[in-house]
């Protein structure tokens, strides 16, 4: 295929780090200011309810922004929307800086998170400009060792800037971090020829996306890594108040424990690559969903009984490290069919994992702060629902096309 590499050292470093960096958005600029909300809320005379509002307003510009960006790299390649919306990140940023109200800084956090959204759903699409089959899976892997970083990285250096800077302060951060990718943007050449690009305008996106929509393997690939990837958004939502107001761990405590799962995604990730060098895809996508599966239940079974730190946090290990697993592989075989749609792909992609991991975040807090119960059962209820989803539409898929969707031949080692 045009465009592919054929090489398989070919993911330079520069594309790996510059792609891997575009991917963390998401985290960094949900959670490095999160240490210094108090203190914004009472900067701008607001309450904390409120000033949680730019967090909502973030991660739905973050959703959103997805569907837009990745139609329009499609049609007019990956490099201008990508320039456009990192140069509205650092404005965006910048202009947060000297947001003179809560409601303005929520409209400025809208925009921010359009413009980042451009990052996320474009680094997939380079990837799959650039590579496919088991060379796709195994590029996708190694982003997740700069990408898995971010979750563990954010809060921490968001905390040590707290003590330096004001949250203003750390929106300028947030402006240099765009910047920054501005300039290796300038240098990314572009991955998408012209005459490989769509044409027309909103009626061809609403076709690309009903077919996709309509490709039950597609599906199923999305909804494995978007519902699985929630029982993450679970933990992530409900762990402070669980590991330390539960179980009585100390900050110190749950900062080794939050790390060592996002360690264990990027651990597991390269685990995935490894695999995937032998074994099929959706074989290594089906290990992936059983150990999650398997995590989420142990979960459930320790809350319930009220098993203690023993076992909670063997469990969430096992649950967390697995989507090092689940998302390269699910990602690469979800946009293996659609080359000249990769943008539109990844969009739908990007938007699911955003949309359950917004559903799921509240309900784990909906029996208040004193039980961890609701934490495992809805760990374990979309962890089963992710299992359900590649039974009875990937399986089902590739058995009807009577082949492996992705080569079968292994890249030279």
């Amino acid at each position: 295929m045009a465009g592919v590499s054929r090489d398989p050292a070919a993911p330079a470093l520069r594309s790996v780090v510059v792609l891997g960096l575009l991917s963390t958005f998401g985290p960094l600029s949900l959670d490095l200011y999160l240490p210094a909300l108090p203190e914004l809320a009472d900067d701008l005379a607001s309450t904390p309810s409120a000033a949680q509002l730019t967090i909502t307003a973030c991660l739905v510009g973050l959703a959103l922004g997805q569907l837009v960006a990745g139609p329009l790299s499609d049609r007019f390649g990956r490099r201008r929307p990508l320039l456009v919306g990192l140069v509205a990140y650092l404005l965006t940023s910048l202009a947060c800086a000297f947001a003179p109200s809560v409601a303005v800084l929520v409209v400025l956090r809208l925009v921010q998170g359009l413009a980042g959204a451009a990052g996320l759903v474009i680094a997939r699409a380079v990837a799959r400009d650039l590579y496919e089959g088991r060379r796709l899976v195994l590029f996708f892997s190694r982003l997740t060792l700069i990408s898995g970083l971010a979750p563990v990285v954010a809060p921490v250096l968001g905390g040590q800037l707290s003590r330096v800077m004001s949250w203003r302060g750390i929106f300028v951060v947030l402006a240099g971090f765009g910047a920054l990718l501005l300039v290796a943007g300038l240098l990314q050449r572009e991955t998408l020829p012209a005459e490989r690009r769509s044409t027309g305008g909103l009626t061809t996106t609403l076709r690309g996306f009903r077919v996709l929509l309509h490709d039950r393997f597609f599906v199923g690939a999305a909804l494995s890594a978007g519902l699985a990837g929630a029982s993450m958004f679970a933990y992530i939502s409900g762990a402070t108040f669980v590991l330390q107001r539960i179980y009585g761990l100390s900050a110190q405590g749950f900062s080794l424990v939050f790390g060592l799962n996002s360690v264990g995604i990027m651990v597991m990730s390269q685990v995935g690559a490894r695999l995937s060098r032998r074994r099929s895809p959706v074989a290594v996508l089906a290990l992936g969903l059983a150990l999650n599966l398997l995590g989420a239940s142990a979960l459930a079974v320790t809350v319930l009984l009220d098993l203690g730190l023993t076992f909670l946090v063997p469990s969430l290990f096992v649950m967390v490290s697995a989507l090092g697993l689940v998302f390269p592989t699910a990602t690469a075989l979800a946009m293996s069919d659609y080359p000249e749609q990769a943008g539109t792909a990844s969009s739908l992609l990007g938007l699911g994992q955003f949309v359950f991991g917004a559903v799921v975040a509240p309900l784990v807090g909906i029996a208040g702060e004193g039980t961890a119960v609701p934490l495992g059962v809805v760990a374990v209820v979309v962890s089963s629902l992710a299992t359900l989803a590649f039974l009875t539409l990937v399986r089902p898929a590739v058995r009807a096309r009577s082949e492996e969707v992705l080569p079968s031949t292994p890249p030279p080692a």
